[in-house]
C-alpha cells in the first residue's frame, strides 16, 4: 500500500509513524502534491493551532491538494478540525470540506458542581459508532482526547464523545474521515481503528 502522510508545521508525525509501525506498515511523509495525489490512502495529523496550521498549508497550498485528494483521508485531532468550515481558534477559516463549525469548550459545571477542565485531556468514550471504520469496536469504547476546541454535531459525525456537550468525536464526508481523539494514542482501540483506516 502507498500510504502517504501530510507533512506540515502542525504535524504529530511520529507518534503515527510509531502506531504504524507497530501495525507493520510504513508511510511516506511528504509535502509534495504529486506524492500526494498518489498515494493510496493519506493521514492528515495535527497537534497546535487553527490558524497557524492553516497559515502552513496555504503556504504549501496544500490547501488545495487536500480539497482535492479522492483516496480515503483520515484527519487526527486538529487535522480533523480543520476538514471543518470554521474555528474559533484565532477565528480561523478552514479547509470547509465539512460546512460547521469548531467551537471552544465552555467550562461548565458537573453534576457535583466541580467544573469541567479545558482542555479536555485524557479518556473518553466514543458512542452511536457508524461506518467501517469503527469495524470491531465496541460502543462506549474509551479514547485518547487533548483538545480545548470541538466540532458541533452535524450530519456527517459517526461517533459522540460527551463532555459537557454532546460534540462529534469523528466525522466522514465523502472520502474524508475525521477523528477528533488521539488514535495513535488510544490503545488497541485506537490502533484497530488505524487499522481499519488502512482497510478501507
Amino acid at each position: 500500500m502507498n500510504l502517504a502522510i501530510i507533512k506540515y508545521n502542525a504535524g504529530n508525525i511520529q507518534s503515527v509513524l510509531n502506531a504504524l509501525a507497530m501495525l507493520g506498515t510504513e508511510a511516506k511523509v511528504t509535502d509534495s502534491p504529486d506524492e500526494l495525489y498518489a498515494a493510496d490512502k493519506v493521514i492528515f495529523p495535527g497537534v497546535g493551532a487553527a490558524a497557524s496550521a492553516m497559515e502552513s498549508l496555504r503556504a504549501s497550498q496544500l490547501d488545495r491538494v487536500i480539497k482535492e485528494l479522492k483516496q480515503p483521508v483520515l484527519g487526527i485531532c486538529v487535522g480533523m478540525q480543520l476538514l471543518f468550515d470554521h474555528s474559533e481558534e484565532g477565528d480561523t477559516n478552514c479547509l470547509g470540506i465539512i460546512p460547521y463549525k469548531v467551537k471552544k469548550f465552555k467550562p461548565v459545571l458537573n453534576e457535583d458542581h466541580s467544573r469541567l477542565k479545558v482542555p479536555q485531556i485524557g479518556w473518553n468514550e466514543i458512542v452511536d459508532l457508524k461506518s467501517d471504520l469503527f469495524s470491531g469496536i465496541k460502543e462506549h469504547s474509551y479514547v485518547y482526547y487533548v483538545h480545548s476546541f470541538y466540532a458541533e454535531m452535524n450530519p456527517y459525525c459517526i461517533a459522540t464523545t460527551e463532555y459537557g456537550i454532546n460534540y462529534t468525536g469523528a466525522v466522514k464526508k465523502d472520502n474524508f474521515y475525521g477523528v477528533q481523539f488521539h488514535t495513535e494514542k488510544s490503545a488497541e482501540t485506537g490502533m484497530r481503528i488505524l487499522q481499519n483506516f488502512l482497510s478501507l
